[in-house]
């Protein structure tokens, strides 16, 4: 095999190994209960979102120096959103280099940030800044469980997937054991995404995880 060949080989191999370890992102243990709010878990929104000129408000923000860092990552989601996935990246890095790395802020930016990942298609990715947004939470945040969930079903670790939303159901046995309740208990999620839940919910019914 040629030089050049063996080169090409290797980076396919190297490639491979990358995206296998990406896929099998390790968890934390799961906890029987997740009871606790979380004040880094909600969209970062330094101007309404639906305000025609909100591109331009949040700019002026940022010049004057005012709401900055909520300012840049609503900006960085705006760029997602449009498809300019490398300026969104490089305006959430800019928004976290202004804040503590272990910071509730740090975190907020974290949590939003996988969420724009997600609905880019890259569930991967959403799930390592989840889980790093859960890193240094005080308790149990009550987001984790079906959040975590979604990504997992979305990447095909399904017993893994199952095994998350099951303690969302011991928490609010009540809450997550209809899908009917989506709407309301997940507000900010888009349809898709509930629709998804619903048939983690239906796997979930079918075959409940024991515990522990």
């Amino acid at each position: 095999m040629g030089v050049t060949r063996r080169i090409v080989a290797s980076a396919v191999v190297l490639a491979g190994l990358m995206f296998s370890n990406a896929q099998a992102q390790s968890l934390p243990g799961i906890n029987e209960f997740y009871f606790d709010d979380d004040v880094a878990a909600k969209p970062i929104h330094a101007v309404a979102p639906q305000q025609a000129d909100a591109v331009d408000q949040l700019m002026k923000l940022r010049e004057r120096g005012r709401k900055g860092t909520e300012a840049t990552a609503q900006l960085a989601s705006i760029a997602y959103a449009d498809g300019r996935a490398e300026l969104a990246a490089k305006l959430y890095q800019e928004a976290l280099a202004s804040v503590s790395e272990n910071s509730v802020q740090a975190r907020s930016l974290r949590w939003n940030q996988a969420w724009d990942l997600y609905r880019q298609g890259d569930a991967d990715a959403a799930l390592g800044l989840w889980l790093k947004a859960a890193e240094g939470t005080r308790g149990n945040p009550s987001w984790l469980p079906q959040t975590l969930a979604l990504a997992l079903w979305k990447l095909g670790r399904k017993d893994e997937a199952l095994a998350w939303y099951a303690a969302a159901v011991r928490t609010e046995p009540q809450q997550w054991n209809d899908a009917a309740n989506f709407a309301q208990l997940l507000p900010a999620w888009n349809d898709g995404e509930r629709a998804q839940l619903a048939e983690i919910q239906q796997a979930w019914a079918a075959n409940p995880p024991a515990w522990p």
